[in-house]
């Protein structure tokens, strides 16, 4: 990992000074009222470094990442823009990457995207022109070398973070660590990993990333996800793939009283960051509460996350 800084984003330099970096996440409307973002900037506010703005999450149609991310940046915070190669070409991504760039967006977040087949409208046609690692190599290329995948030059490149996600828990589990390698080599700067519920699995993944070095060429943020119920729990752990949810998490929220679930989800939420600050390798937690904005604030500050850097 590079000491030169390629964004300027406040991410990157949080992760570069060695301090434990957390990032959040912000879901767009599924509409054009940009007050909906604003809400959620206000309860998100100084509770991590930056944001994740999500695209098109499970193929449903929200606002766009890249006007939700400005939004985002006009409340003062920093977002991290999401693309999925499922609604774009290679021609549509390099001009969103481009435009996202110019508004001032400096960290994006490269996913292949959910299926059509689970969102709004499962009629679609998808494009997946490229794969997630080949959209990490394209935005590197963009970035460190100044042209397009065309080969032409740039005429002002995008200065951006790359990230992207990783799952632990995807079958089959051997090749996990070495698919997390294909992305360090095609230039990803930081991974923020599926939901850790399954610890000693994560563990046993993060020994194969350190024994093959690979902590340190990413900066690795482990995912944290608060249930809000037993119901919630039993949900992802039936219904989400790739989801790895233990049968004693599921009989902790089940033997824990209605009222106290979300209270109990937020504790195991709080120890999970604990356990991950632990383990060697790991830079940072990304919290995601799924529509529970309200709640990233309280976790990071009863796992001594607060308050953030002002770097």
């Amino acid at each position: 990992m590079s000491d030169e800084f390629k964004s300027g984003s406040k991410l990157e330099k949080v992760l570069k000074s060695g301090q434990f970096a957390v990032t959040g996440e912000c879901g767009p409307p599924r509409g054009a009222d940009a007050e909906v973002i604003r809400k959620k900037c206000t309860l998100l506010k100084d509770k991590a470094d930056a944001f994740n703005i999500t695209d098109n999450q499970t193929a449903v149609v929200r606002m766009s990442s890249i006007a939700s991310a400005v939004i985002m940046m006009q409340q003062g915070m920093e977002p991290v823009m999401q693309m999925v190669c499922r609604d774009r070409n290679r021609i549509a991504i390099q001009s969103d990457i481009l435009g996202g760039a110019a508004l001032g967006i400096k960290n994006m977040l490269c996913l292949s995207g959910d299926h059509q087949k689970f969102g709004d409208h499962p009629q679609a046609k998808n494009v997946f022109d490229l794969d997630s690692i080949q959209l990490i190599n394209t935005v590197k290329i963009m970035r460190d070398d100044c042209k397009f995948l065309s080969g032409e030059e740039i005429k002002g490149a995008p200065k951006l973070f790359i990230g992207a996600a990783a799952n632990p828990f995807a079958d089959p589990f051997e090749i996990r660590a070495p698919r997390l390698a294909k992305k360090i080599a095609a230039g990803v700067d930081f991974i923020q990993t599926q939901c850790i519920f399954n610890l000693k699995k994560f563990e046993e993944w993060m020994k194969q990333v350190v024994d093959m070095g690979l902590h340190e060429k990413v900066y690795i943020l482990g995912g944290v996800t608060p249930f809000k119920s037993f119901g919630m729990a039993r949900y992802m752990a039936n219904n989400v793939p790739g989801m790895d949810v233990p049968d004693e998490l599921l009989q902790r929220m089940k033997s824990t009283p209605k009222e106290k679930q979300a209270e109990e989800g937020i504790t195991i939420a709080v120890e999970t960051i604990k356990r991950l600050q632990a383990i060697k390798g790991i830079a940072g937690v990304h919290i995601m509460a799924i529509e529970w904005e309200e709640k990233v604030g309280e976790i990071a500050e009863k796992a001594g996350l607060l308050p953030r850097p002002t770097i």
